[in-house]
């Protein structure tokens, strides 16, 4: 009852208010000051109504649950088990006569006997009305005015828009003829990269252009700011003047044209004059929309015709007379254009089907004896290949990872094989030995072998390495080539195969898998575990908590160093640790005594957007589990989505139905008849067609390399082919470092001077493995240039870089910390991001509200 008691007093002097406020709406409407009685009796059923409504809302609204039903207790109803809206419909009706406050006695008391307090409330609201209304009627006025000169407006531009046109040309192209012979033609490979100072090139040439919109590329000079900085383009220059100039030459035709009394008329309601600015917001839908119209036809005029002009004084019927002569002349070109356009594309489509058409055909139909093995992870399939392998006179095995060459290098050494090892970073033995060990794209068709063992054939599919396999599969030049694939690759093995003579073993698994039902939380971990996840930042931070909690962890990740990476693997297998924390770089080739694979993550980034593992990704993964000899059954778990995840691990293979081509030697060797430019031959690529049932590679990274070098020096003094050669080097263009370093060593080949040492930095595990890989890179160079007996000493010094990362590893990562990259505070190793909620909300709040402080928005140019 307190609740209500104290409730009382609001919902009375709410309750006055509400009559204030009915009484001036009362005196609004009244010419003459009505009395008080008279009051009264109009408004007597809205004022006995008035105090029911408030009290009754504000005490349902206002009153808890608990409290309404103590009070209907209090009156004897049983509330309890009673549906909310019963208990308010109850509570309403019984509260409605709760200390009815008298509104009339109120209302009497108030204004009945205070006659002069009443006039002056009259006089006031009366005069505020009337002053509303007069401001209305003013506004009717201007908008009235405003509507005839829109509507003169529009028409004028309607009669007039060839004229407009005719003279914004003519003050474009005087600009244009200012600009080609007085400003600096500037050369910049990226405009947004602000960072990278312009290069001036000279004077333009007009004769380089044909349409303004050819001109439009390229750059003013100055830094021009859209949502970002970047030097600005004579685009966005002449964007802002057709609009600026359009406006113009409109707006001066209009106050020209526009009808006397229209200018009074507007004087007298707004009380100034009009002027240009009051036509233009007038106008601005129209006028808009007229800029941009002339800015596409600008976009079309021949430069030719606008300097032609721009040396004849304004005229309207001179320029029209040129004007219409030239749109004739352009209609003519234009023709003539589209014949030479189509003529050019059927001369591309010849060339293209010339240099691309006949290369990716399968070259089989020889004596050859092809082995499939065809079956799951975990099955044996190399075991049994290598076996044949190491018991002919010679023999190549083709890896799709590094690390699986030095694998199977080492094993057949250690099994008293002849073995060399080739993989673009490293030669050992390659020339005295019987067998090699190496990677697929280190293949070449015309050695030969008794034997051939292609490993991992479903990896035709891959867009970017999937020619390697299909050549080695296609061009192998041996008496027996045995392949290796999932069963999601066999129809496409056999269809490239065609006639051959082919033998098909398939291989089950003896171990089976089995999914656990409940969800995997990381105090399940046990001896054997393989934990999954999708990132060497998730990898360590894994490995640190397990290392915190006492287990011994071995890792494994895609840019971990091959040698690391082995030493890792052989800590587990030996005991010496009992977990490991992978990427799925550990679902390919790796054999390791793995007891249960467990996903951390159900979902990867795969460099475009993050998404759900397909099933082959699972199967690949999961196929780990439970090492024949060790355990008799292998155990798959999961964090989440267990039912989902175990249906796309039982979902029947999807077969493999294209496979990826690439460019080919002989496919360069066919090009250079027509053109040794590099930049010609990328369009050409991306153009041709690749033959049903085959995807091409994106030559992305190839093509990104290009654009660094295109133009320069290097271009200009490599033939093709080399230069091809060095853009195709296997390394991560994603490091900068890397991508500077492979530029700097590409200048002292071309300048004949010593190749830049690799910059070698240790301080902590990210250096380390940077190290790695910056002489992995600095060796691809020396071997790619026959430097063999220098690369030795590179590769001594990357084996104590992998030791070193290894060490790190095994000792480092126990203290792993997390820190927010902004600020440094200590962040948790489970929380998900790599800043702290407090720097994301100051960057999301300088981004939606600082948005037009420029200074404050763009603190780098502080």
């Amino acid at each position: 009852m307190d609740k209500i008691t104290a409730l009382y007093p609001q919902v009375v002097e709410q309750t006055k208010k509400k009559i204030h406020e009915d009484l001036d709406s009362y005196f609004e409407t009244k010419a003459e000051m009505p009395s008080f009685e008279q009051y009264i009796t109009d408004r007597k059923m809205y004022l006995e109504q008035i105090w029911v409504n408030v009290w009754l809302n504000k005490a349902t609204n206002s009153i808890p649950k608990l409290i309404k039903k103590d009070f209907l207790k209090k009156k004897g109803y049983v509330v309890e088990g009673v549906d909310k809206k019963l208990i308010n419909r109850l509570f309403r009706n019984e509260i409605r006569d709760y200390c009815p406050f008298d509104v009339f006695s109120w209302v009497n008391q108030r204004f009945s006997q205070n006659g002069e307090e009443w006039k002056e409330r009259y006089e006031k609201v009366r005069l505020k009305y009337l002053s509303k209304q007069e401001e209305e009627r003013e506004r009717q006025r201007k908008w009235e005015i405003q509507f005839e000169i829109e509507k003169h407006g529009e028409l004028i531009i309607q009669d007039n828009i060839e004229l407009f046109y005719l003279q914004l040309r003519y003050k474009v192209a005087c600009i244009l003829a200012t600009d080609l012979t007085q400003n600096t033609k500037y050369k910049l490979i990226d405009a947004f990269l602000i960072e990278e100072k312009l290069t001036p090139e000279g004077n333009f040439n007009p004769s380089n252009y044909t349409t303004l919109s050819t001109f439009f590329y390229e750059l003013t000079g100055v830094v021009h700011k859209l949502f970002d900085w970047e030097y600005e383009t004579y685009y966005y220059k002449y964007e802002r003047i057709i609009y600026e100039l359009t406006a113009e030459i409109v707006i001066h035709k209009i106050k020209e044209d526009l009808p006397e009394f229209l200018f009074h008329q507007y004087e007298n309601v707004y009380g100034k004059q009009l002027i240009n600015s009051k036509i233009t917001s007038f106008l601005s839908d129209r006028i808009n929309d007229l800029c941009a119209h002339f800015f596409t036809e600008i976009e079309d005029e021949y430069i030719s015709d606008l300097l032609f002009i721009s040396a004849v004084p304004f005229e309207v019927t001179v320029h029209k007379s040129m004007y219409e002569e030239q749109l004739e002349t352009r209609e003519q070109r234009k023709v003539q254009e589209k014949a030479e356009i189509e003529k050019t594309k059927i001369e591309e489509e010849r060339m293209i089907e010339d240099i691309f058409g006949r290369e990716y055909r399968p070259n089989v139909g020889r004596k050859i004896q092809y082995i499939l093995h065809i079956g799951e992870t975990n099955t044996g399939k190399t075991h049994h290949a290598l076996e044949k392998m190491k018991a002919a006179e010679t023999g190549i095995y083709l890896a799709p990872l590094r690390l699986l060459a030095l694998e199977v290098y080492d094993k057949l050494k250690q099994e008293g094989v002849s073995c060399g090892l080739k993989t673009g970073e490293e030669e050992k033995e390659v020339e005295t030995a019987s067998h090699l060990s190496c990677t697929v794209e280190m293949f070449y068709e015309k050695d030969y072998y008794e034997i051939v063992v292609i490993d991992e054939a479903q990896m035709i599919a891959d867009k970017d390495r999937g020619f390697s396999w299909y050549k080695a599969i296609t061009k192998a030049n041996a008496k027996e080539v045995h392949i290796i694939g999932s069963r999601s690759s066999e129809s496409m093995i056999l269809q490239l195969l065609g006639d051959s003579d082919i033998t098909i073993h398939h291989y089950y698994r003896d171990i089976p898998l089995q999914v656990e039902g409940k969800e995997f939380s990381m105090k399940h971990t046990s001896k054997g575990d393989a934990l999954v996840c999708f990132s060497r930042r998730k990898v360590l931070e894994t490995a640190s908590k397990l290392q915190q909690s006492g287990y011994s962890v071995s890792m494994i990740y895609g840019s971990m160093p091959p040698e690391t990476r082995k030493k890792q693997m052989h800590r587990f297998i030996s005991g010496e640790t009992n977990v490991i924390v992978a990427t799925d770089a550990i679902g390919m080739g790796l054999n390791l005594p793995i007891h249960r694979i467990v996903f951390l993550e159900n979902e990867k980034f795969d460099g475009v957007r993050k998404r759900r593992l397909t099933s082959q990704e699972i199967k690949q993964i999961a196929g780990r589990a439970g090492r024949k000899g060790i355990y008799n059954v292998g155990k798959v778990a999961f964090t989440k989505e267990i039912k989902l995840m175990k249906r796309l691990l039982e979902k029947e293979d999807t077969l493999i139905s294209t496979f990826a081509i690439a460019p080919t030697t002989a496919v360069f060797e066919r090009f250079q008849k027509y053109s040794r430019n590099l930049g010609v031959f990328f369009d050409l690529w991306q153009k041709f067609e690749s033959p049903y049932g085959t995807k091409k590679a994106s030559l992305a990274e190839e093509r990104e390399l290009y654009a660094t070098i295109k133009d320069t020096e290097i271009e200009a003094r490599l033939s093709m082919l080399d230069l091809y050669g060095f853009l195709h080097l296997p390394f991560s263009t994603k490091e900068p470092k890397l991508m500077k370093q492979w530029r700097e060593t590409m200048m002292a080949i071309i300048k004949g001077k010593e190749l830049p040492e690799p910059i070698i930095k240790r301080s902590n595990l990210e250096e380390a493995e940077l190290a790695y890989k910056a002489v992995g890179l600095h060796l691809l160079f020396l071997y790619r240039l026959n430097r063999g007996t220098e690369a030795l000493y590179w590769e001594r010094v990357r084996t104590e870089i992998s030791d070193e990362v290894h060490e790190r590893l095994k000792n480092d990562i126990s203290t792993l910390k997390k820190e927010c990259r902004q600020c440094g505070k200590k962040l948790s190793l489970d929380f998900e991001y790599a800043i702290c909620d407090h720097c994301h909300g100051k960057k999301y709040r300088r981004k939606y509200y600082d948005y037009d402080d420029d200074y404050d928005f763009y603190p780098q140019y502080k």
